[in-house]
């Protein structure tokens, strides 16, 4: 073999080395991008930032995989819903449920009733023209009260789901009883709202403020953005929950410090089905020719011995009644808290966290007012809605209001540097047998797609599930929602939506060892139609916490 062979060998080893080499370390840099990437994908920042170009019609699309127990547990209650509230056919306003052509007649009619008896009253549908409904579904609220006494209390109705339904009353007291049986939607009302619910996310408009410097800039952002515009994207990864922003330009997203919102005006019902929204054709009294109820004592009052209030009681509907504007439990025994003295007495040494809505933060003014020791500290924040806190030093009484993250629909600029997800906020509380978390959804949730409440009812339990693994002691109070005012905007706030809503609270926390406060049964009791109660409310609501604590 010639030398000149030998080095043109050598010389096409070395270059196959060099490639292979070159090959290698490519690979090798491309490999270490990789799985940092995927490394920065799975890590979890409470508001972790991602930019994307566009976004999707549903807001879980984007994220990077849905926990399957969750999606199946959702996609099971959605299946239950849809089944309970099924499509009714509107043709037009006479076809619909007619308040003053549906007839109740009381079943089983006495001179007098003894205290503690159950009265029913058989409701039949019927339409305007007089025709029986053949189906059910109407939404409707029922109630005994005696004016003199301030008392009141809710009736349960059960749907028989062929046009006529048992409305039943617990006669809690003794006197002359009034009932009111009132139609608050029909049920082609209700099948309208439902289908128009799940139809969108595009009602409320939320504007972002983000903060460059000493100016702003202001943005539109939502749970969901049909845009092609570049997005921040607010991802919480564990528990499926993203909100978005459209990015302003030269602004981090980082940035974004505010928020307000205001209806768009946008709806999902047709002129027609607006019309059973009206007013007039809103909340109409069914029972009108009923004379009034005569309750006595009958001298054989039992008396039960009730257990006293605690965590974890199984709450039967109705729960209680009102009477001179208290609020008397029925299914346990109650301690009294009227006086100052007893409700510091029990709050000593308590650290309460209060996370929800401003239904919620009623309570802070109303302890504030009731309970001189307690002294506000200055979280240096703005608004109304800014992270409250009460003292009390010398008796180490600590109370924080946070509100709950996206969706949080007020017109109010409220700041989003203290926002957090309650499940993100129950993960941060150490807890033991002195603390408490009340908590409260759905105001805020009414207007958008139900899946969102129900995702979120989900994480909350399951935040509430790692807190008892580390603090079986800690109490968790759940606070169901209350009833508002019946003009309001009914496709955005009606009182169904709250009513389905506490209907999945109830069914997805039905395992856990937690109290309920039914602020729903409460505020239909007391007649409240406002989305805050008056104090009288918010004191039977403090009343029953500070049961379920001391």
């Amino acid at each position: 073999m010639s030398s000149n062979m030998v080095l043109q060998k050598m010389l096409l080893m070395l270059t196959s080395f060099l490639v292979i080499t070159w090959i290698i370390f490519v690979n090798s840099q491309n490999s270490t991008k990789l799985w940092t990437a995927l490394d920065r994908s799975i890590s979890f920042r409470p508001w972790n930032t991602f930019m994307k170009s566009s976004c999707p019609q549903t807001p879980m699309n984007l994220l990077i995989k849905s926990p399957t127990e969750t999606e199946l547990r959702l996609r099971e209650i959605l299946e239950k819903l849809d089944q309970q509230i099924p499509p009714r056919p509107f043709t037009h306003l006479k076809s619909t449920t007619s308040a003053k052509h549906s007839t109740a007649t009381v079943l089983n009619p006495q001179h007098t009733y003894c205290r503690g008896d159950q009265l029913d009253v058989l409701l039949e549908a019927r339409d305007y023209l007089g025709r029986r409904k053949e189906y059910g579904g109407d939404f409707l609220r029922a109630r005994m009260f005696t004016p003199a006494l301030k008392a009141g209390a809710t009736g349960k109705v059960t749907d028989f789901n062929n046009g006529t339904y048992l409305v039943s009353f617990t006669l809690f007291w003794e006197g002359p009883v009034s009932l009111s049986i009132l139609l608050i939607h029909p049920s082609e009302g209700v099948s309208a709202l439902w289908r128009a619910r799940n139809q969108g996310y595009d009602r409320i408009i939320f504007t972002g403020q983000f903060s460059k410097g000493t100016s702003h800039v202001l943005t539109e952002c939502g749970l969901t953005l049909n845009t092609s515009t570049e997005l921040c994207q607010y991802l919480d990864a564990r528990d499926q929950e993203a909100f978005y922003c459209v990015r302003p330009p030269h602004v981090s997203c980082e940035a974004l410090t505010h928020m307000r919102t205001k209806n768009r005006g946008i709806s999902y019902l047709s002129e027609e089905e607006w019309s059973l929204f009206h007013r007039s054709n809103t909340a109409v009294e069914i029972v009108k020719k009923l004379t009034s109820i005569k309750v006595s004592s009958c001298n054989s009052e039992s008396h039960n011995v009730k257990k006293k209030c605690h965590i974890g009681m199984k709450t039967p509907f109705p729960s209680g009644y009102t009477m001179k504007e208290k609020w008397i439990t029925a299914f346990c025994k109650q301690n009294e808290f009227s006086a100052t003295e007893t409700i510091t007495a029990c709050l000593t040494r308590k650290l309460i966290y209060l996370m929800g809505d401003s239904t919620l933060h009623q309570w802070i003014y109303y302890l504030q007012k009731t309970v001189k020791t307690l002294t506000v500290f200055d979280y240096h924040g703005s608004g109304p809605f800014k992270t409250h806190v009460l003292l009390d030093a010398k008796r180490h009484i600590f109370i924080q209001w946070k509100k709950h993250g996206h969706p949080f629909v007020t017109e109010k600029l409220f700041s989003l540097k203290d926002d957090n997800y309650i499940p993100r906020q129950i993960d941060q509380v150490a807890g033991d047998r002195d603390t408490a978390i009340i908590i409260t959804l759905g105001q805020h949730f009414r207007p958008f797609p139900i899946n969102i409440f129900i995702r979120r009812v989900i994480n909350v339990k399951k935040a509430i599930e790692r807190l008892f693994l580390r603090s079986p002691d800690t109490k968790v109070i759940l606070k169901t929602e209350n009833t508002r005012e019946l003009n309001q905007n009914a496709e955005l706030f009606s009182d169904f939506h709250g009513y389905i809503q506490n209907l999945i609270m109830r069914d997805i926390f039905a395992d856990l060892n937690v109290g309920v406060i039914d602020a729903w049964d409460m505020t239909v009791a007391y007649y409240s139609n406002n989305v805050h109660p008056p104090d009288s409310v918010i004191k039977s609501q403090i009343g029953m916490f500070l049961n379920y604590i001391c």
